[in-house]
């Protein structure tokens, strides 16, 4: 575009790789999202072919938001799994079936602009203390609750990967010795009794021991209907087995979040995932929790579990900002 190269680069490009889509955004300087682009990933695919689908729609997103790419300065992107963000490789991710793909270089053959790279969930925790529920805050800790339970940390405004960026594994810690068997191969791991689909697995298994329970009724007499929120919606109806299913799960939730403040001692650990739509039933627990058995709760104010406010724009917005 004729007169671009004196136009000053106040955009960023953020990029959400998931399992399903690729998301694209374009980010602004007050870190709004000006354009949007999807695309299904096709995991199954080689690599290369998915980079250049997401090159493709870095340019459908730019053009989207009628901005040209001399006036973006970089590209991050957030990806599932182990992410090096120091040789932008992605390590390992189960996901997407990935082992050493070399993902910052390979995209920049097609873009050339600085390219960075981060686990997806470490994007998620910098978007929501850029611009969301963690906003103002420099310590903040998310714990996703999906399929898996995921974890992000940013300390001092940056985020906390350790060594080859393979830490803050939050969901991977064992919570009960010998318990639950994980998807990572261990026993009792938070992942095992907080993620949604352990909220379903101990729904299925109340309502198998209690078959006079309403949640027959809402799951229509099929057990594969039931979802993270039937225990909760069960108990809204005055139902006592899924009063204890929700008790039960927040009460290893809770602890979990409890280990995560004595660790790390945020301004506020945020809650990701469907399951937060519970709102007040879902949170007033956990911080009643948390301020009664963090370290020195008595003494030193306890940070506050807050519910994310982006939804699937912070790893946008995160991954933007790396």
């Amino acid at each position: 575009m004729e007169g671009t190269e004196s136009l000053p680069a106040v955009y960023r490009v953020g990029i959400d790789l998931g399992g399903t889509n690729i998301a694209v955004g374009v980010v602004d300087e007050d870190f709004h999202i000006v354009a949007k682009y999807s695309t299904p990933t096709g995991a199954d695919r080689p690599y290369e072919q998915i980079v250049g689908d997401m090159a493709k729609a870095v340019r459908k997103a730019l053009s989207n938001a009628g901005v040209p790419v001399e006036q973006c300065c970089s590209v991050g992107i957030g990806s599932p799994g182990i992410c090096d963000s120091g040789t932008g490789t992605v390590l390992y991710s189960n996901n997407l079936g990935w082992k050493g793909v070399p993902l910052t270089s390979a995209l920049q053959k097609w873009i050339d602009l600085p390219c960075r790279l981060s686990n997806d969930a470490n994007c998620a925790a910098l978007g929501e203390v850029a611009a969301g529920a963690a906003k103002g805050c420099k310590n903040a800790v998310l714990i996703t609750l999906g399929t898996g339970v995921g974890g992000g940390v940013v300390l001092d405004g940056k985020i906390f990967s350790g060594c080859h960026s393979a830490g803050a594994e939050l969901g991977h810690t064992v919570l009960v010795k010998d318990g639950e068997l994980c998807t990572c191969g261990r026993r009792g791991c938070l992942e095992a009794y907080a993620s949604a689909t352990a909220l379903i697995r101990q729904t299925k298994r109340a309502a198998q021991e209690h078959p006079e329970s309403l949640i027959w009724k809402l799951c229509e007499g099929n057990p594969e209907r039931i979802s993270g929120r039937t225990s909760f919606e069960a108990e809204r109806q005055g139902d006592e087995t899924g009063r204890r299913v929700v008790d039960s799960y927040l009460s290893y939730l809770s602890e979990g979040v409890v280990d995560f403040v004595n660790i790390f001692r945020p301004e506020c650990l945020i809650l990701g995932g469907g399951i937060c739509n519970e709102g007040a039933r879902l949170l007033d627990p956990i911080n009643t929790f948390v301020r009664h058995f963090c370290f020195g709760g008595e003494l030193v104010e306890a940070p506050a579990v807050i519910r994310a406010a982006l939804g699937n724009d912070a790893g946008i917005i995160g991954a933007a900002l790396l």
